[in-house]
């Protein structure tokens, strides 16, 4: 009973001394490793970080038992491991400096999204109707739709267009054999900016098998960036959509728009720092 009263004395008396600081302190770091540990969540990040954990526990097991050399092998593993790790998981590393990078605040001035609501809408109705006639046609299409995060990289690898977008253009891009049509379209700001770019191939284990390149290549940019990937397969005609490396497969037309338009609404009010960001 002594025992419990000493543990419940000291208890309260470290609750006590807990300033406003601590708690924000602890508040912050808290959030951090929740975010950490959303963003690895399911990836090989996360079975990388259980093995480093029992690393750890294993050193100090080793040293507290006195295991000379066991506790040397360790540390020294330890330290090599962790530039590994930085060289072997800089794709995760670059894509969670972007999703920093892509916080919703904005500080000063007004945004690049200049583009009206109504533009926009246009542009959506575009793209949706060149997608299901391409489905129709069971021609294959990739198109890419920019955000926050700038595929300039990407865009460099195709040919450079800047033209308006029309579904009579898009529809012409992919049909076979034209010199466009292999490769992938960018759209930035209501604007069809290249063709013929190149993709990153996803290196996820979850896709399915009977799914191709282009696919493969959809979701491979979805996950470097916070572009949507809109992908029409060239042997069921079935159009998907990719984002943030997650792949919806077999989306129906009046979803396809509402989806974008969810995901593309912009405000044209100037966002403030206390108005937070853009997109949803």
């Amino acid at each position: 009973m002594s025992d419990i009263n000493s543990f419940l004395t000291s208890f309260i008396s470290i609750i006590t001394r807990i300033s406003i600081n601590d708690i924000i302190d602890i508040s912050i770091v808290a959030y951090i490793f929740y975010k950490i540990f959303m963003f690895i969540k399911d990836t090989r990040a996360a079975q990388v970080l259980k093995g480093i954990i029992l690393l750890l526990v294993a050193t100090q097991l080793s040293d507290t038992f006195r295991l000379h050399t066991l506790y040397w092998i360790l540390v020294n593993a330890l330290k090599i491991g962790l530039l590994a790790a930085c060289i072997i998981f800089q794709p995760e590393l670059r894509a969670g400096l972007e999703h920093i990078g892509r916080a919703k605040l904005k500080f000063f001035g007004k945004n690049n999204f200049n583009t009206s609501q109504e533009n926009m809408n246009r542009t959506i109705e575009e793209i949706v109707e060149s997608l299901y006639s391409l489905s129709r046609q069971k021609i294959g299409a990739l198109i890419i739709m920019e955000r926050q995060t700038k595929i300039g990289d990407i865009i460099n690898t195709g040919t450079i267009l800047d033209a308006e977008v029309s579904r009579q253009l898009l529809i012409n891009i992919f049909i076979p054999n034209t010199p466009l049509h292999d490769g992938a379209v960018v759209i930035r700001d209501s604007k069809v900016t290249a063709a013929a770019c190149f993709l990153p191939l996803t290196q996820s284990k979850d896709l399915s098998k009977d799914l191709g390149t282009r696919h493969r290549a959809g979701v491979g940019v979805s996950e470097v960036s916070d572009c949507i990937t809109l992908i029409v397969s060239e042997e069921t005609g079935d159009v998907s959509i990719a984002k943030a490396g997650k792949l919806y497969r077999n989306i129906s037309k009046e979803r396809m728009t509402n989806i974008l338009r969810s995901n593309l609404k912009i405000d044209i009010e100037d966002k403030s720092f206390f108005k937070g960001g853009i997109f949803r």
